[in-house]
């Protein structure tokens, strides 16, 4: 006996980007580009959650991961079968760990991209970079039922 296989495809993408902003914008583009061929369609609330949940990620490792020389890893990762896109974005700076701010920044000096991550992404959280490399990932799990 076989067992059935899902015709659900498990969709990735990976890259290594410069850490600068250039990068970052590049990253977005995309991931929004990557999000409409699997399904999630520009202009839709999955869509544009997914992409800013992203952008914050990718903005942060360049702000506060940020080491001269050293790029940003990105992987996309979205199941159709669980309506699921999972953003992880690798840096090398291991010693500065994401957390929410105690109060939200009232100035203009930024500090609120966490605070988006928490309120839009279903789940989020940092660990040790994979491999064995210097550094940490950052990821956040998003609702994403459009997926074919």
């Amino acid at each position: 006996m076989t067992a059935a296989r899902s015709p659900l495809t498990l969709h990735q993408f990976a890259m290594r980007f410069s850490s600068t902003p250039r990068g970052v914008r590049l990253a977005r583009r995309l991931c929004g580009h990557r999000l409409d061929a699997w399904g999630v369609p520009y202009g839709s609330d999955a869509h544009d959650v997914v992409t800013l949940v992203a952008a914050e990620l990718y903005a942060n490792a360049v702000r506060h991961g940020h080491v001269a020389g050293r790029d940003f890893h990105v992987l996309l990762t979205a199941d159709p079968a669980t309506g699921t896109v999972r953003i992880e974005v690798s840096d090398t700076r291991g010693e500065r760990l994401p957390r929410l701010p105690a109060t939200p920044p009232e100035d203009g000096d930024g500090g609120r991209g966490l605070l988006l991550v928490e309120a839009l992404a279903d789940r989020w959280g940092c660990s040790p970079r994979a491999g064995g490399g210097p550094g940490k990932t950052v990821w956040a799990e998003c609702a994403a039922p459009l997926l074919t």
